[in-house]
């Protein structure tokens, strides 16, 4: 059974740091590209950072670029997020995704694998 499995979400204050940790077993998706995303309440799930198969294309909304950093170990089938200077509006349930594929598209729709979800809540 394939599981994405997040860590590292939690209650901070602006300003301050995160690394989220998503744990893929059941496969390895060394071969394939992965994404964080965000849902915010009452807001679309959205796409964070995104990451090629060997670690060497990222890609960033605007919004967290300068600020996130993704990145992988494939050797432990592990992907992270590093986020530091964080905003109120980077409150959101943070999600892990895999695609099937290697193409570099980081929308919803091409991940086919879901973690389930850590909160991420930063006061002002």
């Amino acid at each position: 059974q394939v599981q994405l499995v997040e860590s590292g979400g939690g209650l901070v204050q602006a300003g301050d740091s995160l690394r989220l940790s998503c744990a893929a077993s059941g496969r390895t998706f060394s071969g394939n590209v992965m994404g964080w995303f965000r849902q915010a309440p009452g807001k679309e799930r959205e796409i964070v950072a995104g990451i090629s198969w060997n670690g060497i294309i990222t890609y960033y909304t605007d919004s967290v670029k300068g600020r996130f950093t993704i990145s992988r170990d494939n050797t432990k089938n592990t992907m992270y997020l590093q986020m530091n200077s964080l905003k109120p509006e980077d409150t959101a349930v943070y999600y892990c995704a895999a695609s099937s594929s290697v193409r570099l598209t980081y929308s919803v729709r091409d991940m086919d694998y879901w973690g389930k979800g850590t909160l991420v809540t930063v006061s002002s």
